[in-house]
């Protein structure tokens, strides 16, 4: 933690800590030398894409337009200075943009940029603002995805790009120079799209067999899926977009007498993963078991309330805490279960773990 916090420090020198569990920093971002108010809350379990952010008005009304851009960010950002990296640069493109609407453009940047649509061809022009500042392009990749590219132009196109935002896992840098078109964009985009063709085939069909349980729309920047096991068991995978075919980083949710022997099996059939088979099956080779069929159950025969709050999902998470007796097996919220904790004379604390009876059986 103590290292992750310089890293911030370094990276956000006026972004400070307002408690000492660290689910709390209130400070200023800057970008193009102004100071920006900003505060982020974060849960108990530090997880990104379950945080708050509340900032000045002016900041809010900037960063408007990008609003689903930071909350993809959020859910595949890792840690809080991947983020803050992130913020700053969309709060960058953003001020640029802004100033960009004030600046006149001559009348070449507008010849310029029809004669480049008019060469792309309009069919894949989903949206141009009246402006002609924003374009929206659509593509589809070779299994029939379909996908869109935003471009924000400024008013020195096409000396200068425009910035590209799209729903990838990893970063999507152009190449470019003056003598450049839109229509090169539009092919290193294509490139993009192909070259992520096995990370979305793999998560297309995590989606499409299993129930996933978080995140409930994933985006196709989402690298991250909790897969029901069985009643309160899930495995939530982290996996690599550049190398789909290895194996995922795997975190075990449940209670403990259930999930324990899946981490044995995971861990003793590590060697037999395959790379010419899919994520899916291997998955189940080493867990020994077939993930619960969309066929044949509901997604509510896992998704169970908490046991304190009685709802599913609190702060857009669901229950993550599970009672370990075998005969209770009660799910909580982590906040519910910590805040109940905290209230009970017989509970204890160390450090950053709290100990005390299930609010379900009292074990």
């Amino acid at each position: 933690m103590a290292g992750a916090a310089a890293a911030l420090l370094r990276q956000c020198p006026r972004l400070l800590p307002r408690n000492r569990e660290g689910t709390a920093y209130e400070g200023f971002v800057t970008a193009q030398g102004r100071d920006f108010h900003i505060r982020i809350l974060l849960p108990m379990d530090f997880q990104l894409k379950n945080a708050s952010i509340e900032c000045s008005w002016h900041l809010k009304k900037i960063l408007h337009g990008y609003r689903h851009i930071l909350k993809q960010r959020l859910h595949s950002c890792p840690d809080l200075v991947s983020f803050m990296v992130e913020l700053k640069t969309v709060l960058e493109i953003a001020l640029k943009n802004t100033q960009d609407l004030h600046i006149p453009r001559p009348p070449e940047y507008y010849s310029c940029l029809v004669r480049d649509l008019e060469i792309l061809g309009w069919n894949k022009v989903t949206y141009v603002d009246t402006g002609l500042t924003t374009v929206k392009l659509k593509a589809e990749d070779s299994c029939g995805r379909q996908h869109l590219i935003v471009l924000k132009l400024n008013a020195k196109y096409p000396t200068e790009p425009p910035d590209c935002l799209v729903d990838f896992p990893v970063q999507f840098a152009i190449s470019w120079m003056p003598q450049n078109s839109l229509i090169d964009i539009y092919n290193q985009f294509l490139a993009a799209l192909e070259s992520l063709k096995e990370f979305w085939d793999a998560m297309d069909e995590i989606d499409g067999k299993t129930w996933v349980l978080e995140p409930e729309n994933p985006t196709r920047s989402a690298t991250t899926r909790r897969i029901a096991i069985g009643n309160n068991v899930s495995v939530n995978i982290e996996v690599d977009p550049r190398h789909p075919n290895t194996l995922p980083e795997c975190y075990f949710l449940g209670a403990e007498h259930a999930v324990n022997p899946l981490r044995i099996k995971l861990n003793n059939n590590m060697h037999s993963w395959d790379p010419e088979i899919s994520l899916l099956q291997n998955l189940q080779d080493l867990l020994e078991i077939d993930f619960p069929s969309r066929a044949v159950l509901e997604k509510s025969d896992f998704a169970k309330d908490c046991g304190i709050c009685y709802a599913y999902r609190l702060a857009g998470a669901p229950p993550d805490q599970v009672c370990d007796d075998p005969r209770c097996g009660q799910p909580f919220h982590q906040a519910c279960l910590y805040e109940w904790l905290q209230g009970l004379p017989s509970s204890r604390q160390s450090f950053n773990v709290i100990f005390g009876e299930c609010p379900y059986c009292n074990k």
